[in-house]
């Protein structure tokens, strides 16, 4: 089979910037925050940009174990990296959109596609800029990031009757990594506050060891 050919998307905010300061208006806290962003794209290419995948190749086990509720049709993978559980919601038929700061996690996430015989759309972007379009995803993920005001966006995303499947670290995970900055962790049952409006139909708070972190699964009425 031939391999497909990967479509990679990507914003650039230097047009905007220019445009801003020609007509005299303050854009130091634009340039800050897309200095911030190009620092924290840097970071997170530097990571992926071994042979290894750093976080494996396998779905976290809390998609594998409730993809039978999801409803098909197109799903979003936010902080998609490199790709684990998008390239595993593409082998079951759903049409894939990652978005991601890093250009080198969609290279192997890319990569992870062709070896299975499937395609991602991708899109570079930085999350705390990104506009998610509304009302037009079935599903919608993002694992192991937090950007609390994303919420709401991503539900509004979604289509009457749409599922977010969420996973991320709680406070209980500084037993594990006490240097881990607090404010990107969820604090206990927090997760269950951050999507009023929609039903819950799985959560839970794990701690493996190891590891500690909250899932949840909701729907759009």
């Amino acid at each position: 089979m031939k391999n497909p050919v990967p479509t990679i998307l990507n914003f650039s905010w230097k047009c905007s910037l220019a445009f801003l300061s020609l007509v005299g208006l303050a854009v130091l806290p634009v340039l800050d925050s897309s200095r911030a962003a190009e620092e924290d794209k840097e970071r997170w290419n530097k990571k992926y940009e071994t042979e290894r995948y750093l976080f494996g190749r396998d779905p976290i086990p809390f998609l594998q174990d409730h993809l039978g509720l999801l409803p098909k049709g197109a799903a979003l993978d936010l902080a998609m990296g490199e790709g684990r559980n998008g390239v595993f919601l593409a082998t079951k038929g759903f049409q894939v959109t990652g978005v991601d700061i890093s250009e080198a996690g969609f290279k192997k996430a890319q990569a992870m596609a062709a070896e299975k015989g499937v395609t991602l759309t991708t899109v570079v972007a930085d999350l705390e800029q990104y506009t998610i379009p509304p009302n037009i995803f079935d599903v919608i993920l993002c694992t192991y990031y937090l950007q609390r005001d994303l919420f709401p966006k991503m539900a509004a995303a979604l289509k009457p009757g749409g599922m977010i499947l969420i996973e991320t670290y709680t406070v209980d995970h500084l037993q594990y990594r006490p240097q881990f900055n607090k404010e990107f962790l969820l604090r206990r049952n927090e997760l269950l506050t951050l999507l009023p409006g929609l039903r819950v139909l799985r959560y839970q708070e794990v701690d493996t060891g190891d590891a500690a972190f909250a899932s949840i699964l909701a729907q759009k009425p």
